[in-house]
C-alpha cells in the first residue's frame, strides 16, 4: 500500500483533513550555516602517536517564531570532537549552527512544538550533515559521515528528560514564539 509506505512517523506531521481542519502545508524558504567553527589540534599541536580518532557528537535543536505570519527559524546545532582513542588528545573540533527557515501551516498550535523539533530538522539534516563531510575532509580528515539522527526519539528524551526534572509535570514548553531547545 503507498499510503502506508510513505506515512510519516510523527503523528503531529499528518495532515488533518478531517472536519473542515486546514491541510498542513510546509515551505522551506532559506537554508543556512549561522555560525561554524573548525580547529584542527592535529595541525596546530603536530601530535603523535596512536591517533585512531573517537568521535563525540552533541546535537541541540532551537526553534523561533520570526516576525512573519507561520514562519520559523529551525537551528540545529552541532559540537563534534574528535580524540584519540589510545591518548585521549584532542584532533579536531567541529561547532555549526545549520538554519533552516520554515513556513508552517495548518499545524494545530497544539502539535507545533513537536512539528517544529522533528519534521523541520529531519529536512535541513542532510544538507548538514553534507557541510560536516566537506568540512572535516578540507580540514585534513577523512570525511566524517554522520549517521541519521533520529529526531523524534531526541524530542520524546527531552521530553522525558524535562517532565523527570519538573518532578513528573509535564511541559513541552510548546510555544515556538520562545526559543526552545533540545539537548542530546
Amino acid at each position: 500500500m503507498m499510503a502506508d509506505e510513505t506515512a510519516p512517523e510523527n503523528p503531529a506531521a499528518q495532515p488533518a483533513q478531517t472536519g473542515g481542519q486546514p491541510k498542513v502545508t510546509q515551505r522551506i524558504i532559506a537554508q543556512y550555516i549561522r555560525d561554524m567553527s573548525f580547529e584542527n589540534a592535529l595541525a596546530q599541536k603536530g601530535l603523535a602517536g596512536d591517533l585512531q580518532p573517537e568521535i563525540a557528537v552533541q546535537v541541540n535543536l532551537d526553534a523561533r517564531k520570526r516576525g512573519q505570519d507561520n514562519q520559523y527559524e529551525i537551528i540545529t546545532k552541532l559540537n563534534i570532537t574528535s580524540k584519540s582513542k589510545g591518548s585521549g588528545q584532542v584532533l579536531f573540533v567541529l561547532e555549526i549552527e545549520y538554519s533552516g527557515i520554515f513556513i508552517v501551516e495548518g499545524v494545530p498550535e497544539a502539535q507545533l512544538h513537536p512539528y517544529l523539533m522533528i519534521e523541520c530538522p529531519r529536512i535541513t539534516f542532510p544538507f548538514l550533515r553534507r557541510i560536516v563531510s566537506d568540512v572535516t575532509r578540507d580540514g585534513g580528515f577523512p570525511p566524517l559521515n554522520l549517521d541519521m539522527i533520529d529526531f523524534l526519539a531526541l524530542y520524546r528524551n527531552e521530553i522525558a528528560r524535562r517532565v523527570q526534572a519538573q518532578g513528573g509535570q509535564a511541559d513541552t514548553g510548546a510555544t515556538p514564539a520562545q526559543p526552545q531547545k533540545l539537548d542530546s
